[in-house]
């Protein structure tokens, strides 16, 4: 039995003040849109990752998830943790993006169309847990995502 290469990541549920959330399209894996962020660099942390993500690609931890998926084409064991960022859209400029990772596009989602949509989001319960947060806050400790 092999193990799997591990990949710690960070990522961001990125909401504005009309309630939505930015996710990030990608092409890989038959493509999907998922929140911003990336994996950590030696000797980073969590929220030195994020920091550095959301600035290469466009808190308080909220959620983790563990997932094996392919990155770049090999399969890893990926450990994610994700915080909160309110920021306004105009905030934000793609264009000034100085790692694109892939990315083909972004898009500002409301809590509807996450919840009705047909395309693959990242991470799996994404609407739920905005819609806690924006219900209940924080939470005291970090929700397991699957």
């Amino acid at each position: 039995m092999s193990t799997l290469p591990l990949r710690e990541a960070a990522r961001a549920v990125v909401l504005d003040a009309d309630q939505r959330v930015l996710l990030l399209r990608y092409d890989e894996n038959d493509g999907f849109w998922a929140t911003p962020g990336g994996s950590l660099e030696p000797g980073e942390d969590y929220t030195t990752a994020v920091i550095r993500e959301l600035r290469e690609e466009l808190g308080a931890e909220i959620a983790e998830r563990r997932q094996d998926h392919p990155v770049g084409g090999r399969q890893v064991r990926q450990i994610e943790k994700y915080f909160l960022v309110r920021v306004a859209p105009a905030d934000l400029d793609p264009g000034r993006a100085t790692q694109t990772d892939n990315i083909r596009a972004h898009r500002w989602w409301t809590l509807d169309e996450l919840r009705t949509t047909r395309q693959t989001v990242y991470p799996l319960g994404l609407a739920d847990l905005v819609a806690h947060l924006l219900t209940d806050g924080t939470p005291k400790r970090p929700v397991v995502l699957r």
